[in-house]
């Protein structure tokens, strides 16, 4: 399945209906009264959150919407229909905004949410609505509003538990592709995950969660090289950093560490302070000076612990899943979920 993470769509609620302008004729009923019906309201432009989708694809190919327009009104008291609304369903994760202004108009989060983008025109008054004490026989009538009009700017910030980090080629989507059902592309090369992939681990500790792998990051993304903020955007919304650390690599572990925290501490304050679980990954073909240099440093200069794996061999997996499954239960209980 293909991946975008933005686009620009054109949408339009619709105009409300005319008002109408009649009079009551009917045989044996002397000066029938005014009976124009009133126009319907315009449908709205309504975004809708589907958990279901994972991409704004389709939206590429389809850039124009439009609701419906309200009926006008009739004669015998007869109001216009109000014009069917408009829906366009987006994946969860999704900011909306005004494309001329940068506004954010709303941020689709929920299963079902609805956000009115547009709103449809009022519908015109008919004569009848005219009517008083000194005016019995009006003559006048209301054209509808206009229904709203903008373009927007639909921008996805995927939704996961875990946020898998790190250089490319540090085993990110060997390890999504060992744990759950995805399927990413894996190559001994850079840059083989251009989109993120998202996969569910199931049954640790009676649990499931999301993890999704981001792509590699490199010096200078939050500048934009490499993939750049294009996928720094996308952990911000994660509730655990997972950072890999390849330890078959002949290069220092540390300064590999470091490079992708100083992208992270550059790109966003709020992003740093996200809890980090860091493991090192192809431990099966491990440097073993690098990784005991590395090991110490996690563990006295960052006081944590290191988790080492394999996912070829299924080396070390399951202790870190249910490390992980324990700090989202941790980070739910400490935000109320």
């Amino acid at each position: 399945m293909k991946f975008l993470d933005t686009t620009k769509i054109k949408i339009k609620a619709g105009d409300g209906g005319k008002g109408c302008v009649s009079f009551r004729r009917e045989k044996y009923v002397p000066r029938g009264g005014p009976d124009g019906g009133n126009g319907g309201s315009g449908g709205n432009i309504v975004i809708v959150g589907n958990r279901s989708k994972y991409t704004l694809l389709d939206l590429n190919y389809k850039t124009n919407y439009a609701a419906e327009r309200g009926e006008h009104g009739r004669g015998k008291d007869q109001h216009g229909r109000r014009g069917r609304d408009m829906e366009i369903t987006v994946p969860l994760g999704t900011i909306v905004k005004d494309y001329e202004t940068g506004k954010v108009l709303g941020d689709i989060t929920e299963d079902g949410q609805r956000l009115v983008a547009a709103r449809g025109g009022k519908g015109g008054r008919g004569n009848m609505s005219f009517v008083n004490s000194t005016r019995r026989a009006p003559r006048i009538s209301e054209d509808g509003e206009k229904g709203e009009e903008r373009a927007l700017l639909l921008e996805l910030k995927l939704i996961a538990d875990v946020g898998i980090i790190g250089l490319p080629n540090a085993g990110k989507s060997t390890f999504i592709a060992s744990v759950s059902a995805a399927k990413p592309k894996i190559a001994d090369y850079p840059f083989t995950t251009i989109t993120p992939n998202l996969g569910v681990v199931k049954n640790i500790t009676g649990g499931s969660f999301v993890l999704a792998d981001m792509p590699g990051l490199i010096e200078g993304a939050h500048e934009n090289a490499g993939l750049g903020v294009r996928f720094l955007k996308h952990i911000e919304r994660t509730k655990i950093l997972l950072h890999f650390v390849d330890a078959s690599d002949e290069d220092s572990m540390v300064e590999r560490y470091k490079t992708i925290r100083d992208e992270i501490l550059l790109y966003s304050n709020k992003l740093s302070e996200k809890e980090e679980i860091i493991a090192s990954t192809k431990v099966d073909s491990k440097n073993e000076d690098n990784l005991e240099e590395f090991e110490k440093f996690v563990n006295n200069d960052l006081n944590k612990q290191l988790y080492k794996i394999s996912s070829v061999a299924r080396e070390g997996i399951d202790d870190l899943l249910r490390r992980l499954w324990e700090r989202l239960q941790r980070e739910d209980s400490r935000n109320g979920e």
